[in-house]
C-alpha cells in the first residue's frame, strides 16, 4: 500500500513538470536549478550550470520564450582513461515564457563560476511609480 501511494505521489509530482524538448544529441539532459528575484526595475534569474563554459552556452529568445541550453563536456584528456566517474557530461535545458512586462531587447547575461545570471529589465510602463498629489 505504501509503495502504491509513493508511486501515485511521483506521478502527481511529474504531471506538473514540463517535458524536455526532444534533443538531437545523445546524452543526459538536466534541468538547471534556478532562483528568480524581482525588484521594481528588473527580474533576475540565477541558473546553476556547473561545467558549462560561455562557448557552450546558448540563450535564445523567440516569440517571448527564453531558452537556455548549455553543453557540459567531459573533462578528460585524450591521454587519460576513466578510473572513477561521478560527474556526467550532458546538456542543461530550461525554458521560460516572458510576459509583456519584460524589455526583451535589454536582457543581459553573465556566466560566472557555473552560475548564469540573467537580468531581465522591466519596460517603463511596468515599473511602479509614485503619483504626486497636488493641492489647488
Amino acid at each position: 500500500m505504501a509503495n502504491q501511494a509513493r508511486t501515485e505521489i511521483q506521478k502527481t509530482d511529474r504531471a506538473g513538470v514540463p517535458t524536455v524538448a526532444e534533443q538531437t544529441r545523445s546524452g543526459a539532459v538536466y534541468s538547471p536549478a534556478v532562483d528568480i528575484f524581482e525588484n521594481d526595475n528588473s527580474i533576475t534569474v540565477l541558473a546553476d550550470m556547473p561545467g558549462v563554459s560561455a562557448q557552450d552556452l546558448q540563450i535564445d529568445l523567440r516569440e517571448s520564450v527564453l531558452t537556455l541550453t548549455g553543453r557540459v563536456r567531459t573533462p578528460e584528456r585524450p591521454t587519460e582513461s576513466d578510473v572513477l566517474r561521478e560527474y556526467r557530461s550532458g546538456t542543461f535545458f530550461r525554458q521560460f515564457t516572458l510576459s509583456e512586462t519584460i524589455n526583451q531587447a535589454g536582457i543581459d547575461a553573465k556566466l560566472t563560476d557555473g552560475v548564469l545570471r540573467l537580468e531581465l529589465p522591466k519596460v517603463e510602463k511596468a515599473k511602479p511609480r509614485q503619483i504626486t498629489v497636488r493641492t489647488s
